[in-house]
């Protein structure tokens, strides 16, 4: 009789369980359905475009993997890769220091201020890109920006932001708007995550604020600031919004292929090259990659996924 009773309970715990991996299954086919079809396929069909070249004497025929071979050998993609990667060198740890420095002030602030400071702080994000970039090339214009009205009340001639010795700084500029409310937010609710008695510990040792952000609250949010740097790593060499939206300003400075991924829609629409358009943009996706892979190896300590 035991035996049965056990029998049937076990029968009953997985036709649960089914029911359950049932529920489970159609709570995700929604978003398994998009995936598909919105990521999945349109990748796989890209790839197999970048396979393939188009001449007017031979049409489209097969050709392996000779537009990699090429792209990887490209000029204009080298030398947009290379403005890309001087662009993550500066901007990666400007945002990454500046979203720290917020994060550790707003978390030090004990009153209603806190609040409002993350809300501001936060609200360029919320903009749109484009919005932004629209709204950046307005204030850099020599025409029509406010800051030639305000260098002029003081007899002075207001930079040249869009030149070609001042876009460099300007995109810079757009970009560490945009991004550090949102990278602050994420150390910010990190630095939140950790038990006040630490610091409480410490404040009894004698420790100063000054001590308790940097040997304290820096170290113990470290995997949060790796991954911090791994996104904004990844947007900037896939950089394209900023300098498209601004290149309406000044075409002669930003060029159609200024950066791969603006290269790439290049390629498509100006050129009606899909398939090397296509390489192109995998090609960069391998490197970012790459790029990605490298970095998380060597920060694997700090990020907590040391072997």
């Amino acid at each position: 009789m035991p035996s049965v009773n056990v029998h049937h309970i076990a029968m009953r715990s997985r036709t649960v369980s089914r029911k359950e991996n049932a529920w489970g299954w159609f709570f995700t086919a929604p978003f398994a359905v998009i995936f598909l079809l919105f990521l999945v396929v349109p990748l796989t069909y890209a790839f197999y475009v970048s396979l393939f070249s188009y001449t007017q004497l031979r049409g489209t025929v097969f050709s392996g993997l000779s537009n990699y071979s090429r792209a990887f050998t490209d000029p204009i993609f080298i030398r947009g890769m290379g403005r890309v990667i001087v662009y993550a060198v500066v901007m990666v740890p400007v945002q990454l220091i500046l979203a720290l420095v917020l994060a550790l002030v707003i978390d030090s602030i004990k009153n209603r201020f806190s609040s409002f400071s993350r809300l501001a702080f936060f609200l360029p994000y919320a903009i749109p890109v484009v919005i932004g970039a629209l709204m950046w090339g307005f204030l850099y214009s020599q025409q029509m920006g406010p800051f030639t009205s305000i260098f002029g009340i003081f007899g002075m001639k207001a930079p040249a932001f869009l030149s070609p010795d001042g876009i460099f700084g300007s995109l810079v500029n757009v970009v560490t708007w945009q991004w550090t409310g949102y990278y602050m937010v994420i150390l910010y609710s990190a630095l939140q995550s950790v038990p006040q008695e630490i610091y409480e510990s410490a404040r009894l040792d004698g420790a100063s604020e000054l001590q308790i952000a940097l040997k304290i609250k820096t170290p113990i949010i470290a995997s949060s600031l790796v991954m911090v740097t791994v996104f904004s790593l990844i947007g900037t060499l896939q950089f394209y919004t900023e300098p498209m939206i601004l290149r309406n300003n000044v075409p002669s400075v930003i060029a159609p292929e200024y950066t791969p991924n603006m290269y790439a829609q290049a390629l498509a629409f100006n050129y009606n090259q899909l398939n090397y358009s296509a390489t192109i943009s995998f090609a960069l996706g391998l490197l970012v990659v790459l790029f990605s892979v490298v970095f998380m190896r060597l920060t694997r300590h700090q990020s907590g996924l040391e072997d």
